[in-house]
């Protein structure tokens, strides 16, 4: 696993919620879901997507609008055109007034709108679960990034424009890993862009030393990693790892290696059937208490108070 697998696992889409919006102008729909992150691709027409206190940005056919939660933000046939239906927390749409519009609106399989013939067709996926190691990725994205249609070659979004509106055995399987393969491609597209200021560690992962031992740190994060085994199976001194890796991720490979360790477990916290000191084998620590005592240190607070306050938040 590389240093972008890795961070891509947390977000990956279980039972995402995905829909194909068909769309008579004028319309104007304002999305209070608080999802972590969206994927908008039109597929006819065109529409503006707005966040807080930013200027709208259009989006043609063939482009795709990542937008980053949980503050709310509005999809639009025009600049300026006012909401009239409201997406609220578990997909429940709503007019403005509070009306609901969940059956009103259905259009068959993952089909939502006011006509199947509509000139707007919009491709929605959502994911809505929050983990830390998504954390990690969300935190390195603008509000809204937008990859135009001729910036990339993807055949995926024919092929889910093609699948989201079939019924069939496996088929949310089906979907869940096209929209993975989507934000991969849309994300990998977005960093390699010249000047797209991508974070540290996805430029690092590109380097032939320090994208080693990152790769190494990720599909191993129980390991007992020290500087001098992670040099040893990149091929270079303590010296030379120690200072390439900290000019190239922003900190020191074992404050990494620590930093990444605490995200993994507190993803492992929130399952109320593992144990603190499972999830401290689980993440390198010979026992539960040296793991609650490198948590508290990182966290602020014990495993079991981040445990209690992360599965309240869950209900």
């Amino acid at each position: 696993m590389d240093a972008f697998a890795g961070l891509l696992d947390g977000p990956r889409a279980r039972g995402a919620f995905l829909l194909r919006s068909v769309l008579v102008p004028p319309w104007s729909i304002r999305v209070r879901d608080r999802a972590p992150l969206t994927l908008l691709s039109m597929v006819r027409g065109e529409a503006s997507v707005t966040t807080e206190g930013d200027d709208p940005v259009r989006i043609r056919p063939g482009d795709v609008a990542v937008v980053r939660g949980p503050e709310p933000y509005t999809v639009s046939d025009q600049p300026g055109s006012r909401p009239t239906v409201v997406i609220h927390p578990g997909a429940r749409s709503t007019s403005i007034s509070g009306t609901d519009l969940c059956e009103s609106l259905n259009l068959g399989v993952r089909t939502w709108g006011d006509d199947p013939d509509s000139p707007t067709v919009l491709l929605v996926g959502t994911y809505q679960l929050h983990s830390e190691v998504s954390r990690r990725l969300l935190q390195a994205l603008p509000t809204l990034l937008v990859v135009r249609e001729d910036s990339w070659d993807c055949p995926l979004l024919p092929l889910l424009g093609a699948e989201i509106t079939k019924d069939l055995p496996g088929q949310d399987a089906v979907l869940d890993r096209l929209l993975d393969l989507l934000l991969v491609a849309v994300l990998r597209t977005w960093f390699d862009r010249p000047g797209a200021g991508a974070p540290a560690w996805y430029r690092a992962y590109g380097d032939p030393v320090v994208g080693r031992a990152l790769r190494l740190v990720h599909a191993e994060p129980s390991a007992p990693w020290t500087v001098a085994t992670l040099a040893d199976r990149t091929g270079v001194s303590r010296a030379t790892l120690a200072r390439r890796f900290t000019d190239l991720v922003g900190e020191a490979p074992m404050a990494y290696l620590t930093g990444w360790r605490m995200t993994l477990a507190a993803d492992l916290l929130r399952e109320p059937e593992t144990t603190v000191g499972a999830v401290a084998r689980k993440v390198g620590y010979g026992s539960a208490f040296a793991f609650s005592s490198a948590f508290k240190r990182v966290r602020g607070v014990s495993p079991q108070v981040y445990r209690t306050g992360a599965l309240a938040t869950a209900i």
